[in-house]
């Protein structure tokens, strides 16, 4: 049941090109740096990648996507990083925008075997009527459409309304970010760290997390795990310097 990691760089080995990753954070709160550096190191490319933004230039997912490792992005904003922006609009990056609260559910979905559901948002927009451009040219033409979408009324109270078929998501390896965890993988996230990192962690098949502190089975009190170790294959704990890397998004200032 020790599902420790010596290394992160040890923890995705076994990640290959091509493979799909959920990964949790949103901007740049939560973000598991220290495995995504890991994936960097490696060089492992074509990667499809499910998170809710793709960090910003220079760090967190931005990273990856600099050094042309990332194939493919579901997610559900582009903004606060121009690199994501210049390669989607390029031609080079795939991108699948999808609303935030339904994003979160995909995942989610993927990690409790439900293939799919039926939700309200999107209803009467391109993301259930498709023509979403997933991919430009070098040119700027759209070469690659989001299909439209199954929809059905269905009754809501007594009140019948209309609702879009999604499909879940259930990606190779998930790679989250934790305060606290233990040896079973048992997981306690910090506030707002708490963000994606759930439902990434239940998304992917293999999951792997780092954490800022590791503990013994049973110091966590079970009321207070956040998402059981069922969830978690592989757990590495951070360092000193590892853990307190975590950058300001935006600075905002005023005169004294």
């Amino acid at each position: 049941m020790d599902k420790t990691y010596r290394t992160a760089g040890d923890a995705v080995a076994d990640i290959p090109d091509g493979a799909s990753i959920a990964v949790g954070g949103f901007g740049l709160v939560g973000v598991p740096i220290v495995l995504i550096r890991a994936l960097h190191a490696r060089g492992t490319g074509d990667l499809e990648v499910i998170s809710n933004n793709c960090g910003v230039d220079g760090w967190g997912l931005g990273e990856l996507l600099a050094s042309g490792q990332i194939r493919r992005v579901i997610a559900s904003y582009v903004g606060e990083n121009k690199e994501f922006a210049r390669q989607y609009l390029a031609g080079e990056l795939e991108l699948e925008l999808t609303p935030q609260g339904t994003l979160a559910e995909r995942l989610r979905a993927g990690g409790v075997g439900i293939p799919a559901f039926f939700t309200a948002s999107g209803v009467g927009t391109m993301v259930a009527d498709g023509g979403l451009p997933w991919r430009y040219d070098a040119e700027g033409q759209v070469v690659l459409e989001s299909p439209p979408k199954e929809t059905r009324v269905l009754d809501d109270l007594g009140e019948a309304k209309e609702y879009v078929l999604e499909k879940a998501i259930a990606a190779d390896y998930g790679l989250v970010r934790a305060a606290l965890g233990d040896r079973h993988g048992n997981l306690v996230f910090e506030e707002s760290a708490r963000n994606f990192n759930p439902m990434a962690a239940m998304s992917g098949r293999i999951t792997i997390a780092e954490v800022d502190r590791l503990v013994e089975p049973g110091e966590i009190d079970p009321d207070a795990v956040h998402l059981p170790g069922i969830h978690v294959q592989r757990i590495v704990e951070l360092s000193e310097a590892e853990r307190s890397d975590l950058p300001v998004e935006k600075r905002t200032t005023r005169p004294a």
